[in-house]
């Protein structure tokens, strides 16, 4: 009979319960910080690599089947049971830990390698964290009746995965950021095999070995913390190019903006939004069409564009009563109404009486608003996954139609008809879909190329006779190029992105993906 390990020696008293409570807890930690890195490697591949839901779906896929190898492997740990645990956990620390700043580094400095490093990373994480669990009940069970167990390692083990899925997008990844957060839960996975080695001491035959791994796992991983700015600066400012002068993460999007040679510019995970060099371009291709033609619009609605340059472009018919700024991310308007230079560049335009702000889902505001308006623009990001896709579908263009006045115009910002072709003509049948007459039309926009835009309205569309004074871009003669379609851009037949399918979004991905290859 094997003999009971001092640490566990004993009648079940106070000592061997509160054994028993530690092992339990350290299972609430370890699920917390396993879950932490399947989040975050999850979150990185989307931001990176497009289509949240393939991405996230793979990445949990291997993760789970990491961790099954993990479990089954841990059956060939028969001897030194926390010593094994203490060494998981402090390369579990270390591995998931550092996986967010080294995959924000890999993505800067060896982007063709990303997906290989992503998936080793997820693999190695994923069989670490499989391990964990198995040991740590073989290890209660020398107390622990097996029913109780079970049971108890469970109960602690979906505690800690609740906790983590609740905090993560609401309070770690805004407050911490992604790399401040994988660093912070790879020290608590740390702090467990700290707190191992102090429990087990009597059992562990390296006693002081053990010790310098922990303090070495620790110190690392501190540093690493508190510099874990550094590593963001030193990888965004890489990806960028120019100088960065603003970055966020907030818990839809990672906000930087730039300032070099072309200005200012705007990239909301990763993808540019606009450049202070050409963005009057898009801005004025977007906004003036409609509503020019309309002539008389007095109450408008713009439903994305935080930035608030698509509302300067609106504000200056003076017609205009009341804008309606429908933009989900506080971050954005917030950044877009206090920073300087921002603010010059939308002339103040998030500051106007006429303008109201309400930070919210546009889909389900669409959903619970009674107004109807005169214009509405929409200015969301291109559908690149399926979050934003859901804003392209013949549900949310339902939504938008019940709200458009019986005159009013609708113009929706449709990505490259050159580039994406297919794509293009797909948010044109999906709007036609829904009962609106379609305008397509397209701009050039030096820093986006060839960019499209679709009007829908009630209404057969009319190009307006005038224009507002001081426009960069548009001018009334020029307006009839911008119908115009060349056979390379032509349509083509598409079907109904409809969120059932959300066809767009695949769409969108493999035609773009055919350039960036």
């Amino acid at each position: 009979m094997a003999a009971v390990p001092e640490a566990l020696a004993g009648p079940a008293g106070a000592a061997p319960r509160a054994v028993e409570l530690a092992l339990l807890s350290s299972v609430f930690v370890v699920a917390a910080c396993g879950l932490v890195y399947e989040l975050a490697a999850g979150a990185l591949a989307s931001y990176v690599l497009g289509d949240s839901v393939l991405q996230f779906s793979t990445i949990i896929g291997s993760y789970l089947f990491a961790m099954g190898v993990g479990s089954w492997a841990s059956r060939f740990f028969e001897r030194q049971l926390p010593a094994h645990f203490l060494r998981i956990e402090l390369m579990v620390a270390l591995a998931g830990g550092l996986m967010p700043a080294l995959l924000f580094l890999a993505n800067a400095y060896l982007a063709g390698a990303f997906q290989l490093l992503l998936y080793g990373l997820v693999l190695v994480v994923g069989v670490l964290v499989g391990l964990e669990i198995p040991l740590v009940m073989r290890i209660l069970k020398r107390r622990v009746a097996l029913r109780d167990l079970v049971s108890q390692v469970l109960t602690f083990d979906y505690l800690g995965a609740l906790a983590v899925s609740v905090a993560f997008p609401l309070v770690l990844v805004p407050q911490l950021g992604l790399i401040r957060t994988g660093l912070l839960f790879g020290l608590m996975n740390a702090g467990v095999a700290l707190w191992a080695l102090w429990l087990f001491r009597h059992e562990l035959r390296r006693l002081r070995a053990h010790a310098v791994a922990c303090a070495a796992t620790l110190g690392l991983l501190a540093a690493a913390f508190a510099g874990a700015e550094r590593v963001t600066t030193l990888a965004e400012d890489r990806f960028y190019q120019d100088r960065i002068v603003f970055a966020a993460t907030s818990p839809w999007q990672r906000i930087v903006v730039t300032h070099g040679r072309s200005g200012h510019r705007l990239f909301l995970n990763g993808n540019l939004q606009f450049s202070e060099r050409d963005e009057y371009r898009y801005h004025e291709a977007l906004v003036h069409p409609a509503m020019a033609a309309h002539g008389a619009a007095r109450k408008v609605a713009i439903l994305g564009g935080g930035d608030g340059m698509a509302a300067r472009e609106v504000l200056r018919y003076p017609g205009v009563q009341s804008v309606t700024l429908v933009e989900l991310d506080p971050n954005m308007t917030r950044l877009f109404s206090t920073h300087e230079a921002l603010v010059r560049l939308n002339a103040s335009a998030l500051a106007s009486p006429r303008l109201k702000i309400v930070n919210a889902d546009a889909f389900k505001w669409l959903e619970q608003s009674e107004e109807l308006f005169d214009v509405v623009v929409v200015d969301f990001p291109d559908p690149t996954n399926f979050s934003i896709g859901k804003l392209y579908t013949n549900s949310f263009y339902a939504l938008l139609e019940q709200r458009l006045a019986a005159s009013g115009y609708a113009v929706i910002q449709t990505t490259s008809p050159l580039v994406a072709r297919q794509s293009f003509w797909t948010v044109v049948a999906t709007l036609e879909s829904v009962g609106l007459q379609t305008a397509p039309y397209h701009a050039n926009v030096p820093s986006f190329g060839e960019w499209g835009f679709v009007i829908a309205s009630h209404r057969p569309y009319r190009q307006p006779e005038a224009l507002p004074q001081g426009l960069r871009f548009l001018s009334v003669p020029s307006l009839p190029a911008l119908f115009d379609f060349p056979p390379d851009m032509a349509r083509v037949p598409a079907q109904v992105n409809r969120l059932s399918n959300q066809i767009l979004v695949t769409t969108y991905e493999r035609e773009w993906g055919k350039v960036v290859q």
